[in-house]
């Protein structure tokens, strides 16, 4: 087993994309891990079963990060399969949801956005923290979007992520003194369903013509990033939000 072993993790977000890829790392380093899941089932089992084929060990929790009776139930949940401590939470539950002008935005869309993208991080971690003690570390999943205001139509998401940026700088100088890390990434153009889904091709490829190492990045680039600040590897790091990006932008 690699340098969690012992340890147990918390994954929002934790059946697709980043979120599978981060869960699949943490559990191959010897982690035990809790994966959290919304929509989709099939998402979920096929999760389950490649932490499965690394030799994991992992539970699955269904949850919406933007309710508190979910997120204590998380909570309950996770104690009862590994016990009353953790020692790594990673926010990764978001979304982009669409595409939206400043003439289209209204007051639902703004709720479902900062809802799970801000709102998840703040309760989740608000709970899961009375679990966390000296050693413990949180990730929390940013964006490039955050820092540079994003593409068109993504006001609201970009917005989330630049709070979630400063959420980890406030926090860090907080928990700090307690002996609990806190981190974020900063992913740039990564190949997942979220592009997929909501950015045309030709961008994409523009995209990635145009960084420096002339690609778009795989979710487990992100999962080996995030397992390292989760490690004790990074135990003087806080309060960074790091660029995960090919280059594209420079922090």
């Amino acid at each position: 087993m690699g340098r969690l072993k012992g340890k147990i993790a918390v994954v929002t977000g934790g059946a697709r994309d980043i979120g599978r890829s981060i869960c699949v790392k943490l559990a191959k380093e010897g982690a035990k891990v809790v994966v959290n899941y919304l929509n989709s089932e099939k998402d979920r089992d096929t999760t389950l079963e490649a932490i499965k084929a690394v030799e994991g060990e992992a539970i699955a929790v269904y949850g919406d990060v933007t309710k508190q009776a979910d997120i204590d139930a998380m909570v309950a949940k996770t104690k009862e399969a590994f016990g009353d401590k953790i020692d790594i939470l990673v926010n990764n539950a978001g979304g982009l949801f669409g595409r939206r002008t400043a003439e289209e935005l209204d007051e639902d869309f703004y709720n479902l956005v900062m809802g799970v993208n801000f709102k998840g991080v703040v309760f989740v971690t608000q709970a899961f923290k009375t679990m966390m003690g000296e050693g413990a570390s949180i990730v929390n999943l940013a964006s490039q979007a955050g820092r540079d205001g994003g593409g068109g139509g993504s006001v609201l998401y970009a917005a989330s992520k630049g709070a979630i940026m400063t959420l980890t700088r406030n926090w860090a100088k907080e928990f700090g003194p307690q002996g609990i890390r806190i981190n974020a990434v900063c992913p740039g153009l990564i190949g997942t369903k979220f592009h997929d889904d909501f950015t045309q091709d030709e961008v994409r490829i523009k995209v990635a013509g145009s960084t420096p190492l002339r690609r778009e990045g795989h979710p487990d680039e992100v999962a080996d990033l995030v397992a390292y600040l989760a490690s004790d590897e990074a135990s003087f790091i806080t309060g960074n939000n790091v660029d995960i990006n090919g280059g594209l932008a420079f922090s």
